[in-house]
């Protein structure tokens, strides 16, 4: 149960409710990247990112769409006037069928956990793997105050200071602040932080992006005394029952790195996520057509189903 602060909380579910779209795909990531002075173009229903190369040539960029049949971006490619563009295209399920309009491979595909919140809480807490849930009872056996509010403009937030010390330790990098800042501040009450506090001390805090129907796991951090209390689960947890309270069906964890962060992997698949296939990396030049096919298939198999 949740202390929440003052502010708007999601709309109910509606009746027929559209199919989940990833945040790279969302309204609400373009009119984030707008404020921070970027223009991005939705296309046939794809969001398009731009930028310029050395010499005024434009680099289009297309992250996370469904890309089953590309034929209606590429004709509103050519109508926005994008045909002689590079393209690099990262789509959302592995799509082998790239190669035969000339895209080239250039980095296989990854795993993301989606989490479904569509079932009952029962059926939620039955699916957790054996050792997530032991976490999530020890989590609710503590004296943790939980509270949800939205994001506060501050860029000085417990939260971002870890998560820059965090990103600068294990070599990664995330959006910027200023990015995130934007996220809330142009889609009001869609950034939502949750806190768990032992007293007055904070140990762990999740900030969730929702957009649509669906939501994005998209900083969390949690102190050595939150460990020692398994603040996260919790926090995670009840994080998940309020979003499918209000009607968000999808819960995208993030990537899953099993090589350098096996612990993180663990975490997010003991919620019961389901490992879903990216579609990988392709880069497209429309001026070549399908010159490069031939070298495309190559490294067909690595880039399907």
């Amino acid at each position: 149960m949740f202390d929440s602060a003052p502010g708007p909380d999601l709309p109910a579910a509606a009746t027929a409710r559209p199919l989940p779209r990833a945040l790279q795909q969302s309204t609400e990531f373009a009119r984030a990247l707008m404020a921070c002075g970027q223009e991005p173009l939705m296309l046939d229903g794809t969001l398009v990112l731009q930028r310029r190369l050395p010499g005024g040539l434009r680099l289009a960029m297309v992250n996370r769409a469904d890309l089953t049949d590309p034929a209606p971006l590429l004709a509103a490619l050519r109508t926005s006037g994008l045909h002689r563009a590079p393209l690099i295209l990262s789509p959302e399920a592995p799509a082998p069928h790239l190669s035969r309009i000339g895209a080239v491979p250039l980095v296989t595909p990854a795993h993301t956990a989606l989490w479904d919140l569509t079932r009952d809480p029962d059926q939620r807490r039955g699916a957790l793997h054996q050792k997530w849930r032991n976490r999530l009872k020890h989590g609710e056996a503590q004296k943790l105050r939980l509270t949800r509010q939205n994001l506060p403009h501050d860029v000085r937030h417990w939260l971002f200071q870890a998560d820059t010390k965090q990103q600068s330790a294990r070599g990664y990098r995330s959006w910027p602040i200023g990015l995130t800042l934007a996220y809330a501040r142009e889609n009001r009450g869609q950034a939502k932080l949750f806190q768990a506090f032992e007293g007055k001390e904070p140990v762990a805090a999740i900030l969730i992006l929702t957009h649509g129907i669906a939501a994005t796991y998209h900083i969390a951090h949690t102190t050595a005394r939150g460990k020692q209390l398994s603040a996260h689960p919790l926090l995670l947890w009840e994080a998940a029952n309020w979003l499918a309270s209000k009607g968000i069906c999808r819960l995208d964890l993030g990537l899953i790195n099993t090589e350098d962060a096996p612990g993180l992997a663990r975490f997010k698949l003991g919620t019961g996520a389901h490992l879903h296939r990216l579609g990988g990396t392709w880069g497209f030049w429309p001026p070549l057509g399908r010159i490069l096919s031939p070298l495309a298939r190559l490294d067909r198999g690595l880039m399907g189903d």
